[in-house]
């Protein structure tokens, strides 16, 4: 396991070949390494900090949830698959005084997150709280999307939950105690045009959540399904665009960005923090989302016939095969004269990108 310590900006003493970042390489439990970091970590825990992990904590919501729970006294450990992203998330976070931990791990991978939340309870202590916010946005109509798209947004997006939330509970059930929160989306209870393997993804992540919150029923550890709506986390320069890239952008950037659809995205992760430590079954926390939810559960039908007139409002498919671009790339595809309109129309959205780490950086 890979842990990157960051309460001083410091490694600790014993703990290998440290750098300026805290960098613990290859550290085996029966490495005196891992000795001296478990003794400082039975310091730690017996000062009463508890452990909250932040899956998909570099950027955006994640981060800003990272920030809150942070606030609220936990040790934090936030884990992504972009370790410069990573890097930069622990530098905000550390920011306020919030002693946090990183590693990279694909929440993807089962094996990568049994190694990691093993690793964390070992050297740090027990995780108290979980939350699952890793995804990815994928934007544009079917016609232009492959099987390729559906199972990145599976894998990340249902599988990744699962995972999680599996190794954590397996912990937490024997202990009596637990916080789970997984984060799902709007697009997890109303299918959104032009994000059918995103809202695929998500509604098996509400039934997931949900499903679990009644199996450990009884057991002191609680479920929360989270499912907001457009914030304005400025991941409309992180989402990725296919068909007409730069007409999908045009739309989807307006969402994320203008206030009277989107929600500030602060104020969301403190919604999200103070339902999933109350163990709420369901946080819904923008208008839009619990709107969504109150309609549909009332007029299906009718949302259903709304969806689709959406849809053939939304930009057509292009008739040749064309590539996936992050939003940043799709944004250049705009003739000029649009691409001014657009950026002064989602100032605010780009505003939360610089803020909270959604600017593009290379993934190795």
């Amino acid at each position: 396991m890979r842990l990157i310590r960051t309460r001083d900006g410091r490694g600790c003493r014993g703990c290998g070949r440290l750098g300026k970042t805290g960098t613990m390489t290859n550290l085996s439990p029966e490495s005196p390494a891992a000795e001296s970091v478990a003794a400082e970590s039975v310091a730690a825990e017996s000062s009463g900090a508890p452990i909250a992990l932040v899956a998909g904590g570099s950027r955006g919501l994640g981060l800003l949830i990272a920030r809150e729970l942070g606030r609220r006294g936990y040790r934090i450990v936030i884990c992504a698959r972009n370790p410069a992203e990573l890097a930069v998330a622990k530098q905000l976070v550390q920011a306020d005084g919030i002693e946090v931990h990183s590693d990279t791990c694909d929440v993807s991978d089962e094996q990568a997150v049994a190694a990691l939340i093993g690793g964390v309870e070992q050297l740090l202590g027990p995780i108290e709280v979980a939350v699952v916010v890793a995804g990815v946005i994928q934007v544009g109509p079917l016609s232009a999307m492959n099987r390729g798209h559906f199972e990145e947004a599976i894998s990340i997006m249902l599988w990744g939950p699962i995972n999680v939330a599996l190794a954590v509970t397996e912990r937490m059930r024997p202990r009596g105690r637990g916080r789970i929160g997984i984060v799902s989306s709007v697009g997890g209870l109303v299918s959104v045009p032009h994000l059918l393997p995103y809202s695929t993804a998500k509604f098996g992540a509400v039934g997931f959540a949900s499903g679990l919150r009644a199996e450990l029923a009884g057991t002191g550890v609680k479920v929360t399904t989270i499912t907001p709506g457009l914030m304005r986390t400025g991941s409309h320069l992180r989402a990725k665009f296919t068909g007409r890239q730069g007409a999908e952008f045009g739309w989807f950037s307006l969402g994320a960005s203008l206030p009277l659809v989107s929600m500030d995205a602060e104020k969301a992760a403190a919604q999200i923090v103070d339902g999933v430590l109350a163990g709420q079954a369901y946080v819904a926390p923008t208008p839009l989302a619990k709107i969504a939810r109150r309609v549909n559960g009332i007029a299906p039908s009718f949302v259903a016939a709304g969806m689709g007139l959406m849809s053939r409002v939304l930009p057509k498919g292009t008739d040749k095969p064309s590539e996936t671009l992050e939003g940043w790339q799709a944004e250049q595809q705009q003739g000029l004269a649009k691409r001014k309109l657009v950026a002064g129309l989602t100032g605010m959205g780009s505003a939360a990108a610089a803020r909270w780490n959604q600017e593009q950086r290379p993934s190795r």
